[in-house]
């Protein structure tokens, strides 16, 4: 397979960075400058697409560095994720200003990144700088929970806030944003048929039972990657599903299947609602109709064994 290598793609992510907190360190929005830098990033994802095209290949083809950039570029191309990702970027760094007023004497420049990163952060500490460079998981952390990072940052590790970031981690809405960044560059070969199971068939059923048969089909696909954390995803953006392929497989129960199918199919029907500043998709609302699957704790009994044998 052909490996395409982008020269300056790591300077065009620093520029969109720098702009990203020059508009942070503003309290309130300017909607000019968060409208060219939407045109930069549109430009830069476009451009990219076009040179794999060019070469008759598609972004899975670029380099992991290369991929996992675009990747957040066309993430923050949709315009509900780069407004969340300016607010937290704001966010972090008013935290991390508060803080270091009460706690440490001397003048500091705070620069807070959100990117896509291996792990789930890093530091940098010069004389005159702070860098906190956070994965892109965060964009939906709490209050709590971002303060933690940044006093990670600040003033080093303790179990409480290491605790706290790490329960995050393992949350659906984490999981989340870090399954839409994967499936970006991931190719899909678009077949609802499994080994096992038939997606078209299971939402036929699904649908049916507990929607009615009112809800629009999506887009259902089986994922390649093999999870046993993270077992469907609903993207908005193409009204796809995808499950994992750890599902497809004659050891699993079909319900067990069709309630991760119905998980995913209520986010379809729910959509995210923004509370309190933090945009949700687990609502009340949704976890009351989650409940409704007729084997619902003997599903939720399944899923976490299998989550269990993954360790």
């Amino acid at each position: 397979m052909q490996t395409i290598y982008l020269k300056n793609i790591k300077t065009q992510q620093r520029a969109i960075l720098h702009r990203v907190s020059n508009l942070a360190s503003s309290p309130t929005p300017n909607t000019i400058q968060i409208q060219e830098l939407t045109h930069t990033i549109t430009q830069n994802v476009a451009a990219i697409e076009n040179i794999c095209a060019a070469s008759q290949a598609t972004p899975a083809n670029l380099t992991r560095c290369s991929r996992h950039i675009y990747a957040w570029m066309k993430f923050l191309n949709q315009e509900s994720n780069l407004q969340l990702h300016l607010k937290t970027t704001r966010k972090v760094k008013q935290i991390a200003q508060e803080l270091c007023q009460i706690h440490i004497p001397q003048s500091v420049n705070i620069i807070v990144e959100l990117t896509y990163l291996a792990g789930l952060c890093k530091y940098k500490h010069s004389s005159l700088d702070i860098t906190l460079i956070l994965n892109e998981g965060f964009i939906n952390a709490n209050d709590e929970t971002l303060e933690a990072l940044v006093k990670i940052g600040l003033f080093g590790k303790c179990q409480y806030t290491t605790q706290l970031i790490r329960s995050y981690a393992e949350s659906e809405e984490y999981s989340d944003v870090l399954m839409e960044l994967d499936f970006i560059t991931e190719v899909i070969v678009e077949n609802a048929k499994g080994k096992c199971y038939d997606l078209n068939e299971l939402f036929e059923k699904v649908n049916h039972e507990y929607f009615a048969s009112s809800l629009v089909k999506p887009r259902l696909v089986w994922s390649r990657i093999n999870t046993y954390s993270k077992l469907g995803h609903y993207e908005s953006a193409r009204d796809r599903v995808m499950l994992a392929l750890t599902l497809d497989n004659a050891n699993i129960p079909e319900f067990v299947v069709e309630f991760v199918l119905y998980h995913e199919l209520l986010h379809k029907y729910h959509g995210a609602t923004w509370m309190n500043g933090r945009r949700m998709v687990h609502t009340p609302e949704f976890r009351r109709d989650e409940r409704k699957f007729k084997l619902y704790k003997e599903a939720e009994e399944w899923l976490k064994n299998l989550a269990f044998s993954d360790k």
